[in-house]
């Protein structure tokens, strides 16, 4: 996904800290949360403020270049991607795996077929334990 190109199609400048949150974002495969954002982003430029990398997360979820997720009190961001992933969290240590599930896409056939609703995305999350938290 290209910054510049969507940040204009939907009103907004390109800044130095959007550029750099993206650029961060964009470094990483999988989730961060905001603390981990912010040092990274702070590695690259001291200068950007933590409510500049607060707003510029709000924006890259509300026009869907990044994606924000929760559990519980603990929210993580990721780039966008489709839908066909579901989401491991450890309800130990906080990480966030993906699982790679073709039957999502299935799934959203199916939901195109019920009439009266339509879907915009599917979001498939599962808890329990990762292989490093996990005692046995």
């Amino acid at each position: 996904m290209e910054l510049e190109g969507t940040l204009r199609e939907h009103g907004h400048r390109v800044t130095r800290p959007r550029s750099v949150v993206w650029q961060v974002l964009d470094d990483t495969d999988g989730h961060l949360n905001a603390q981990e954002i912010a040092d990274r982003v702070h590695a690259l430029d001291p200068g950007i403020n933590q409510s500049s990398i607060y707003r510029t997360l709000a924006l890259f979820t509300e026009i869907e270049l990044v994606r924000e997720s929760r559990h519980g009190d603990a929210a993580t961001w990721e780039r966008a991607h489709g839908d066909a992933v579901i989401h491991l969290f450890c309800d130990r240590c906080g990480a966030v795996h993906h699982h790679h599930a073709p039957g999502i896409e299935r799934l959203r056939r199916e939901l195109g077929a019920h009439p009266g609703f339509v879907t915009d995305a599917i979001d498939v999350r599962v808890t329990g334990h990762c292989a490093d938290c996990n005692p046995g």
